[in-house]
């Protein structure tokens, strides 16, 4: 049941945040839904979650119309965004937290829509990885700023995937030094499997899928 699995993480995070010295109301929980159908979303609002974690532009636009009305909800882009689909993400998404380049930022910000954006920030040397260099975030910070209709947060990261959470720690770490580095506060980063980490050394915002829904549908 999704109630169990929800107490569950929250049992997980309140542990995390009391190891670290922190409160449960700095950390926000992204339900990741990507692969679930839209009655699985509106499982968890009347659950009590209201942020949603989606990757992909297109599966979110073929859910979209059947999630209107859940009043309150915040949908978070979380997977790579392709320029030539900006205008659809700017629609859809009240945040996009995977802006890496300045053009990506003033495309969104060429709809006209109010958005939330994060920078996500390549920590890892993997190629599958998107995300701007460390040294790019000045820039970036400043090609935001200059697009009035865009609000950063903050930095999100992926660190590799791994069984063994504390190989993901490194990677926290970096992104905290850099959000601190930067003056920025928020910090997406932890998902199901390393995320009590992740909030050990700062996350503000955890992106939480199998551990709440389990694996994910087959397509």
């Amino acid at each position: 049941m999704l109630s169990e699995k929800l107490d569950q993480v929250q049992n997980r995070i309140a542990a995390a945040a009391a190891r670290a010295g922190r409160s449960t109301d700095e950390i926000l929980l992204i339900a990741v839904t990507k692969k679930f159908a839209p009655s699985v979303i509106c499982e968890a609002y009347q659950a009590g979650l209201r942020h949603f974690g989606e990757n992909y532009v297109q599966e979110f636009a073929d859910k979209s119309a059947t999630l209107a009305n859940l009043s309150g909800a915040r949908f978070h882009l979380i997977g790579h965004l392709q320029s030539n689909k900006t205008a659809k993400a700017a629609e859809l998404f009240q945040v996009v937290q995977t802006v890496d380049t300045a053009k990506l930022a003033r495309r969104l910000a060429a709809e006209g829509k109010p958005l939330d954006v994060m920078i996500e920030v390549k920590l890892s040397e993997e190629q599958s990885k998107s995300g701007a260099d460390p040294e790019e975030i000045p820039a970036l910070i400043e090609a935001i700023s200059g697009c009035p209709n865009l609000r950063l947060l903050g930095l999100m990261t992926m660190p590799p995937w791994t069984t063994n959470a504390e190989e993901s720690r490194p990677y926290f770490v970096r992104l905290r030094e850099l959000g601190d580095q930067h003056g920025l506060k928020q910090l997406s980063m932890g998902m199901s499997n390393d995320f009590e980490v992740a909030i050990e050394e700062g996350a503000t915002m955890i992106r939480v899928g199998t551990a709440l829904f389990g694996p994910r549908q087959k397509p």
